[in-house]
């Protein structure tokens, strides 16, 4: 196994990993990510990456800032 590129790295999903987990979601919340990363002009995988943030931590903007409650 290769190390991660400086594009794909373990702290990010990677635009493939991205797109493997929206094929896996509804046609309607498919096409609302996508919506949302062209309206705020962000890659896939960052709108995919900021998604899983907010839900684990309302206020993580990043994987990184994720200080989740349980």
């Amino acid at each position: 196994m290769q190390p991660p590129t400086e594009v794909e790295t373990l702290e990010h999903p990677s635009p493939v990993a991205a797109r493997m987990m929206l094929a896996a979601l509804p046609d309607s919340i498919r096409e609302a990510f996508e919506r949302r990363a062209q309206q705020i002009d962000y890659p896939i995988e960052a709108v995919v990456e900021m998604a899983f943030a907010s839900f684990l931590d309302s206020e993580a903007l990043r994987f990184e800032d994720c200080k989740p409650r349980y």
